[in-house]
């Protein structure tokens, strides 16, 4: 079994970065694959959307981080779900972009920690705080790809040259095989002209990297992680819900593509 780790990553916030996160995992392991959700955001929500208090989880990614001696086989959830686990977050993790500094080997803790688990996964997905800080460069360093959420609005490609040089320098200096591995297009309402614009867009600047699949802007979706539940729990016939079901056979099959292109 290859596993494939993808950062979902993007700078901005509010662009569907957690969502996209929760519900790529869930139809993941919903088509059997095995599937370890990783909260790399100190906001948490990612936990918490998959129902886990974040304010009762114990230890946390933050002292998997800070803390040889705490293994993640012992801070992780397995089977939160079936076929799904959470590597979870709380509040503390704030302080880790700051004591990263001052450990060894600062940029790799995440690589290091994944090196001890990631045989027992297919899918890794790491949701990223919105910044490029060292826990994302942690995410960078350690995936074989990024999956960058855009949102469908005037601002979409604002900073995301940021990010890319980010990606081209952590390559360079740190993970020679990390790589945009994925544009997925979020919160996309077809009765917009913008919309529409904005996904012409990207086809333009990124054709190979762009998923088909839009995300529409769909109220189920912002309802579900209320109820600690993924899309596919909360209204499994739901466009949103379609969907990431799409999006989900697209990854798999990417993914698949890409390993036979490397055999």
């Amino acid at each position: 079994m290859t596993t494939r780790i993808f950062a979902i990553a993007n700078q901005k916030g509010g662009v569907g970065k957690t969502t996209s996160t929760i519900n790529l995992a869930a139809f993941l392991a919903n088509a059997g694959r095995k599937t370890l959700v990783i909260d790399l955001d100190p906001q948490s929500n990612t936990t918490t959307g998959l129902g886990v208090d974040s304010h009762a989880v114990g230890a946390s990614i933050y002292e998997v981080l800070v803390n040889e001696s705490v293994k993640p086989g012992d801070v992780i959830r397995k089977e939160i779900r079936p076929n799904l686990a959470l590597l979870p977050a709380k509040v503390d993790l704030y302080a880790a972009d700051i004591e990263l500094v001052y450990l060894d080997n600062r940029e790799y803790r995440m690589r290091h920690i994944l090196d001890q688990i990631r045989n027992d996964y297919e899918f890794i997905l790491i949701d990223c705080p919105p910044s490029l800080g060292l826990l994302t460069v942690n995410a960078l360093t350690a995936a074989d790809g990024v999956i960058l959420p855009l949102q469908c609005e005037y601002f979409a490609l604002e900073g995301m040259q940021q990010l890319l040089n980010t990606i081209r320098l952590v390559r360079d200096r740190l993970n020679n095989k990390v790589m945009l591995f994925g544009v997925v297009l979020t919160m996309f309402d077809s009765r917009t002209n913008l919309a529409t614009e904005v996904v012409t867009e990207i086809s333009q600047h990124f054709p190979k990297e762009k998923f088909d699949t839009l995300i529409p802007r769909n109220i189920r979706l912002s309802e579900a992680p209320s109820y600690g539940r993924t899309i596919l729990e909360h209204d499994p016939r739901s466009p949103g819900a379609l969907a990431y079901q799409k999006l989900a056979e697209e990854v798999i099959a990417r993914a698949a593509n890409m390993e036979s292109l490397n055999a």
